[in-house]
């Protein structure tokens, strides 16, 4: 009985999840609603003039070369002057042909401009929000799934919303309309055609169902070959220096063709199974089209339908299978669409680790005093430190020594809440830090890590990062402070050179006085120095040791380092042992 209805349950799982996903999308769109009812009205003005192509041809064949009359519906507006000579009516005919193109034409060109205007923003408020949420999420949650995968998902997979919206669901909903139109006119002109020519749609209703049902997640499994390939790039490229420096770009192209490869052979399945579809749906409106052009010239030898009639039954006809194949076509589109959506939408189903308290306390400057009061954390189920108890009074300082791996950058990381204790709790003040407002909190610290981070803009820029309203005084009495200034003023763009991607255009020593000056223009009361000296040479560790000294004054200050001379200026010194 189970397996019996193991199918059915599936298939109801997936059709909710369908419709949760849209439901979603209708959710993120609704800023752009009218750019959406304005595409779908320009679309609907497809159907009429789809309806109008073969008048034109039917007034040449039955009304100028034959001895019919003009169509009632044309005659009731035609001038009587025009219908009075097969030239004039002629005339006419070519004229509506000419002006029919060109309102489509029109048509076509207002529907591309709106559809990329309201696509691109619908995309990029998308992309937004994911960025956003990413940004959000917690460094154990980067750790696990990694950069590349989320890069693609909102570079790849966010603009699929437009797809959907835009393009598959309004284009569904015209050529349903079309189909509609067309099926009734085809009926009022004759019935057998009409029948004959719709026999094909239960068929094809049967076809597309199965074929959206087995689709979905392959898919899905498709996007997460492409992330796959793309992640290897992203680290390569990342960690470039250290790849050339060990030799390894033929290892890593392998590795690279290897996830690529995998990616091609889904590809390849996927496309077979396209093109037979296509083929189904294709030989299916074959099948109809034969079979109306058979009776349909039969009904002409036989005086049922005149040559005219037949002519426009089989152009509609072709229009008529013209929306079958749009529908089926959006349709099979769309589950690529769908699952880049599902997967979009998964990101944003993150749920952060870290967030902030309904009604958090303010903190606009702290006096700096600190307390870990019985703290416990494990990374993963793993105990990285347990019962840890210690006060830093404000204005004094604390090293941070260990063997690696023991959890010292871990250890400060809990102070601005990059990760949240597991037991146990962290003060600032007196308060709880889960208290306090997040951004407020991360506001009180100044961080300088081993390898400063820069980005790839001026040294200014980078300089300011922690306080964008800073002035470019303020920027050189930093960098002065920093033992920075000189270095930068012999630059020929000063301190607007451009430091190239993480900064590799200044050596380690300028980078982490850049990250110094930065420190020192955040002006926050509690200060962070992570091993700022362990890559330096003697030289360099000198100037930045006394650079980081003069910054270290008047605040709460915790410094972690393996050189104990680098900790020996130090108020306290904390030694942290592995958990047994």
């Amino acid at each position: 009985m189970t397996a019996v209805n193991e199918p059915t349950s599936a298939q109801a799982g997936a059709a909710q999840r369908r419709r949760t996903v849209l439901v979603r999308v209708a959710h993120e769109v609704r800023p752009f609603r009218r750019h959406i009812v304005g595409v779908a009205a320009l679309e609907l003005l497809s159907t009429p003039l789809l309806l109008l192509t073969p008048i034109p041809l039917k007034i040449a064949v039955d009304s100028v070369l034959g001895d019919q009359g003009v169509p009632g519906y044309i005659d009731a507006i035609l001038p009587g002057w025009l219908a009075s000579t097969d030239a004039r009516l002629l005339m006419f005919a070519a004229a509506l042909q000419v002006l029919i193109v060109v309102i489509a034409e029109l048509r076509e060109v207002s529907v591309y401009v709106l559809r990329t205007s309201a696509g691109e923003r619908m995309t990029t408020q998308f992309r937004a929000r994911l960025f956003r949420h990413v940004q959000r999420l917690s460094l154990a949650f980067h750790d696990r799934r990694g950069t590349a995968d989320s890069i693609y998902r909102i570079q790849w997979d966010a603009p699929s919303i437009q797809w959907i919206t835009l393009y598959g669901f309004i284009s569904i909903c015209s050529a349903l309309i079309t189909l509609a139109a067309m099926a009734v006119v085809v009926v009022r002109i004759d019935t057998q055609l009409a029948l004959v020519s719709l026999a094909v749609i239960p068929p094809l209703y049967l076809v597309i169902r199965q074929y959206n049902a087995r689709m979905r997640p392959r898919y899905h499994d498709m996007k997460e070959a492409d992330s796959d390939a793309l992640e290897v790039v992203q680290e390569v490229l990342t960690a470039f220096r250290v790849v050339k420096a060990f030799g390894r770009e033929d290892l890593e192209e392998r590795r690279f063709v290897e996830k690529s490869r995998e990616q091609v052979r889904r590809k390849v399945r996927l496309s077979f199974q396209e093109g037979l579809f296509g083929l189904l749906v294709n030989t299916a409106t074959a099948v109809g089209t034969g079979a109306v052009l058979l009776l349909g010239v039969r009904g002409v030898q036989s005086e049922r339908l005149s040559l005219g009639e037949f002519l426009v039954v089989t152009t509609y006809l072709a229009q008529l299978y013209g929306p079958l194949k749009v529908i089926s076509k959006e349709l099979a589109d769309m589950q690529s669409s769908l699952a880049s959506v599902e997967r979009a939408m998964e990101l944003l189903d993150e749920a952060p680790d870290v967030v902030d308290p309904p009604h958090g306390r303010q903190l606009s400057s702290a006096r700096g005093d600190i307390e870990f009061r019985d703290v416990s954390f494990a990374y993963e189920s793993k105990p990285v430190f347990e019962h840890l108890t210690f006060v830093v009074a404000a204005g004094t300082s604390l090293g941070i020594a260990g063997p690696t791996g023991v959890g010292k950058t871990t250890l400060v990381s809990l102070l601005p809440r990059l990760f949240d204790v597991t037991a146990g709790a962290v003060l600032i003040d007196g308060v709880d830090i889960r208290d306090y407002r997040l951004a407020d909190l991360r506001n009180q610290f100044s961080i300088v890590l081993q390898d400063s981070v820069l980005f790839s803009t001026s040294i200014a820029e980078n300089i300011r990062y922690g306080r964008p309203d800073a002035s470019i005084a303020d920027v050189i009495r930093a960098a002065e402070a920093a033992n920075i200034h000189d270095v930068v003023a012999a630059f020929d763009d000063g301190y607007d050179t451009v430091v190239g991607e993480r900064g590799m255009r200044l050596s380690g020593g300028e980078r982490q006085r850049v990250g110094l000056a930065r420190a020192f223009v955040r002006d926050a009361p509690i200060l962070i120095l992570d091993e700022p000296t362990s890559a330096l040479d003697t030289a360099t560790e000198h100037s930045v040791v006394e650079a980081m000294q003069r910054l270290m004054g008047g605040r709460t200050t915790l410094l972690i380092a393996h050189r104990t001379s680098t900790l020996q200026h130090c108020d306290q010194l904390l030694t942290l042992e592995p958990v047994s």
